[in-house]
């Protein structure tokens, strides 16, 4: 069995004195149970769950109570960690009963769960990284460790503070134009990496064929994307915060520029000529950056573009037509076809863990950019225009014939076009 420790009980824990009752929720099918309530000394039993509308660990289970907690010596939570690699080793109720100064209660015919706390352990045994909460089985005939997990006082992305810069990402907020397949691994992305405001842009609504590829799941269909993500990245990462949107780029071009005057970057994954154009013209115009990422060739290539809005970095329209005139191609237009909308000799097959992959990379593009501005040289990206080979494409022209699966092609920016309206000041 594992037992978990909820924040609110080792709170309790380690702040009573040196023994009292407990209460546990048990699923036994899942061989499971959660601390959920304690007592100090023989007094009443107090819940310890978090006050509504949080969640409750087995919720669906009765807390009664089941045994006892006491504060016990440190020699105790050692002898938990030596039992625990001899698996079926237990010891005589004696040495439980010496190692836990007062309470101690006898077990009846079942015996009885215990948990124990012993606030010196980390004095004691620095460096050894013993809990100073852990559980047993105690019977007549002895007692055995029992697996248990205490939830941390720091959980989410906060655990990484100082080893990652946790408070730039915290402060970071990141326009996501587009929540579909692409749209929403990027958007999980973000928001594994830390980045602390999201703002969610997409008029669309999750339909069945979107199942296929996207984050959010079958209960959802019929809802805006935007908002079952926004609900699906709250229960998964609350350290971000989501604003969902459910506008199109195009036609509330205005209300998104307002927006973007509260962003730092922005990051288009819609579907599309237009949308791209529109919200690369948009980012230009604020100052901002956009990072635009997208599928080509029927699902065969994966394809980041980071446009800057610094002088020697032309927009999309620039880029495109300064590749068409070197002699390659422009992979645009295919961008307005779904996918499954394919001939039978060439089906649309792009699938979900290859538009998840170029997500990936959406996301890490775009918090490297970040970082690398907020000053670490160590975020800096080889260049402007990545291309991810997700299947092999040796007869395509130049930059996009690449030769091998997942080869990863990094492009520098190409300079602005006389004339461009987005590149040109109004």
């Amino acid at each position: 069995m594992l037992i978990l420790i909820p924040q609110d009980a080792a709170t309790t824990f380690r702040a009573s004195g040196a023994w009292g009752r407990l209460s546990l929720r048990i699923s036994h099918p899942d061989d499971l149970a959660v601390v959920g309530g304690i007592s100090e000394g023989g007094g009443s039993i107090i819940s310890v769950d978090p006050p509504p509308p949080a969640p409750r660990l087995l919720a669906g289970c009765d807390s009664r109570p089941t045994g006892y907690w006491y504060q016990a010596n440190s020699e105790l939570h050692a002898l938990w960690y030596l039992l625990r690699a001899r698996r079926g080793t237990s010891m005589k109720l004696d040495a439980f009963k010496d190692a836990v100064p007062s309470g101690f209660k006898t077990p009846g015919d079942g015996g009885y769960v215990a948990i124990t706390h012993a606030p010196g352990v980390k004095d004691a045994f620095p460096e050894s990284g013993l809990p100073d909460l852990v559980a047993w089985h105690v019977t007549r005939a002895g007692f055995q460790p029992i697996e248990a997990s205490a939830e941390p006082e720091t959980t989410g992305i906060r655990q990484l503070g100082g080893h990652w810069p946790v408070k730039e990402l915290q402060n970071t907020r990141i326009m996501l134009v587009g929540a579909g397949s692409i749209g929403s691994a990027t958007a999980h992305a973000l928001a594994g990496y830390g980045v602390g405001h999201l703002t969610l842009v997409d008029p669309d609504r999750l339909d069945w064929h979107n199942l296929v590829r996207h984050t959010s799941a079958r209960r959802h269909i019929g809802r805006h994307k935007v908002t079952a993500l926004a609900e699906e990245l709250a229960a998964l990462r609350p350290d971000t915060t989501v604003s969902a949107l459910a506008l199109d780029v195009i036609e509330h071009a205005d209300h998104i520029r307002a927006l973007l005057a509260d962003t730092h970057l922005v990051v288009c994954t819609a579907d599309g000529v237009a949308p791209r154009r529109v919200t690369g013209h948009l980012a230009r115009r604020a100052g901002l950056t956009a990072v635009l990422a997208c599928v080509l060739q029927d699902g065969a290539l994966g394809e980041i573009l980071r446009l800057r809005p610094w002088p020697q970095h032309g927009c999309l329209t620039c880029r495109r037509r300064t590749l068409a005139e070197a002699g390659g191609l422009d992979p645009e237009l295919a961008l307005d076809a779904g996918y499954g909308t394919g001939t039978r000799h060439r089906p649309m097959t792009a699938v979900g863990s290859d538009l998840h992959l170029v997500a990936q990379l959406a996301a890490k593009t775009a918090v490297a950019t970040v970082l690398q501005r907020a000053g670490h040289p160590d975020q800096r990206l080889p260049g402007e225009h990545a291309l991810l080979g997700l299947r092999r494409q040796p007869d395509w022209a130049p930059p996009f014939d690449l030769g091998h699966t997942a080869e990863l092609r990094w492009l520098p920016a190409t300079p602005p076009r006389s004339g461009c309206p987005t590149c040109e000041a109004p």
